[in-house]
């Protein structure tokens, strides 16, 4: 073995270590906060001899925490991770995700947040396709339509009920204007986590949206996929769920947010 081979291989042999720790980090989830040692084996593959070890020391340095048999995140983390989200710009964060669901599904990806009563487009990736809906940076829209909207009000009780306090004027001949229905509707996209509405703000146009929270637990802006329901059926839609969520969850781990519990 040459010197500087041997030099590689001494450099690059922590790192394997490192790749089994971040295995163990990244097993643990907003969804799946804690675990055991047999449940973090079976989430990672590693050995669980390996796992065991490898815990002990991650709970001694307080990269994790242990209650009984239950392992979770390391409440130190919270502090270390203050540094990395301190003053970081929510656009910043969005924008490449909103490419990579646009990259990903050929589709219109949007960031939305509240504004004075409406939902505002404040950050977008465009999709390619010559058929488009029409959105952009600065877009203002009525919350009650459209998945965005739905899923906002949806962890927003307050505003949930200013917006079903009055009358709900239709953008379309599918547009939800029934309060009942659409308190309905508020509760289920909380219920399953992201919000499918097709027509509702646009004939012939589909959308499907999931949350995005601060470290409050409060939500701070809705991730969207928009476009026609020609290209996104019901089926489709269902399709992206994964993905969609899934980023949004990327998003709000990244701004140091959390899941209301």
């Amino acid at each position: 073995m040459r010197a500087e081979d041997g030099e590689l291989t001494s450099k690059h042999q922590p790192l394997l270590v490192l790749s089994k720790i971040r295995e163990i980090l990244d097993a643990f989830s907003l969804t799946r906060p804690s675990m055991t040692l047999g449940e973090l084996h079976q989430a990672t593959g590693l050995p669980t001899s390996t796992v065991q070890r490898l815990v002990s020391n991650l709970v001694a340095q307080e990269f994790l925490d242990r209650t009984g048999d239950q392992i979770r995140i390391g409440v130190k983390m919270a502090f270390w991770a203050a540094t990395a989200t301190k003053g970081l710009d929510v656009l910043a964060v969005v924008t490449p995700v909103l490419k990579e669901i646009r990259d990903a599904t050929g589709e219109t990806a949007s960031f939305f947040r509240v504004e004075q009563g409406y939902r505002v487009c404040v950050a977008i990736a465009e999709t390619e396709h010559a058929l488009r809906r029409n959105m952009y940076v600065g877009k203002i829209v009525p919350l009650p339509a459209g998945s965005a909207g739905r899923v906002l009000l949806a962890w927003n009780p307050d505003l949930t009920e200013q917006v079903l306090a009055g009358p709900i004027e239709p953008m379309t001949e599918g547009t939800v204007t029934d309060t009942a229905v659409l308190r309905e509707l508020i509760h289920q996209a909380k219920a399953d986590g992201y919000a499918i509405t097709a027509g509702e703000r646009e004939d012939s146009a589909s959308g499907l949206a999931a949350p995005v929270f601060d470290s409050s637990a409060d939500v701070i802006g809705a991730l969207a996929i928009s476009g026609p329901t020609l290209r996104m059926p019901l089926e489709q839609c269902e399709k992206w769920v994964d993905l969609l969520v899934g980023s949004a969850e990327q998003v709000t781990r990244t701004l140091g947010g959390r899941y209301p519990s």
